[in-house]
């Protein structure tokens, strides 16, 4: 079976490790970090099916036309930021579908002309006398969103929530929708681009299977079996000409 490539964007490999094991053995990857800064968006995409945006870092405010907030303790990874527009520009060009996830739906908003929050209350990792332990929030998923569709059925959902930065609607982007909210607060918690097959965006993170509803495993299945679709479909176009 022709399997279509992941390209699994991260700051290491560390953090990398759990989306991997979360789109599971079957599906065939390609990580990309801040040492691939310098390739072309096209090279390092070449061959992709799906791209997954994982979360960690903060996003740099000059992307969005501001200053940082010192206040905001932000943590910047400025050459993460360059290499993640650079191919995720790419794929929304190519309509290659697009699973961004934390800082990945941050940075979706920022590519298509949004702004962010700095810094949010309640929604960041508690510190607990073993370390941090995620906090946890209920979330409203619209029903006949395209997140709706994936995980299989919309309404509330109680997921993890480890992230300072986010944004409501006065934040977002035009092209995007939003298709889904904290309950407690209205943070959006999910973005998704009606101009494009298969673009979604979480706030919290699945990845962190244990910490979410079992629907929540339907984002990697989708974006792996998408990503193998696509890559018939390109490679039909291909022989075609």
């Amino acid at each position: 079976m022709r399997m279509g490539i992941v390209v699994v964007t991260s700051q290491d490999e560390d953090n990398a490790k759990r989306y991997v094991e979360a789109l599971g053995n079957h599906a065939k990857t390609r990580l990309i970090s801040p040492r691939d800064v310098s390739s072309p968006a096209r090279t390092l995409m070449e061959g992709a099916g799906g791209l997954l945006l994982t979360g960690d870092w903060d996003i740099d405010p000059s992307l969005y036309g501001e200053s940082v907030d010192d206040e905001a303790g932000l943590k910047l990874a400025k050459e993460l930021d360059q290499l993640e527009l650079g191919v995720l520009r790419y794929a929304l060009e190519q309509d290659i579908p697009v699973l961004a996830l934390c800082r990945g739906m941050q940075l979706l908003n920022v590519a298509l002309g949004g702004k962010l929050i700095q810094d949010i209350a309640g929604h960041r990792s508690v510190p607990t006398e073993d370390g941090l332990d995620p906090a946890r929030h209920q979330i409203y998923v619209a029903p006949g969103s395209k997140l709706a569709a994936t995980l299989g059925l919309g309404g509330f959902f109680r997921v993890n929530s480890v992230h300072h930065q986010g944004l409501r609607e006065a934040q977002k982007a035009p092209r995007l929708l939003a298709s889904a909210y904290s309950v407690e607060d209205g943070i959006i918690e999910g973005l998704e681009s009606p101009d494009h097959r298969w673009v979604l965006g979480v706030q919290c993170r699945p990845e962190r299977q244990d910490e979410v509803p079992t629907a929540f495993a339907n984002l990697f299945y989708v974006l792996e079996r998408r990503a193998e679709a696509q890559d018939i479909s390109d490679q039909q176009r291909s022989e075609s000409w």
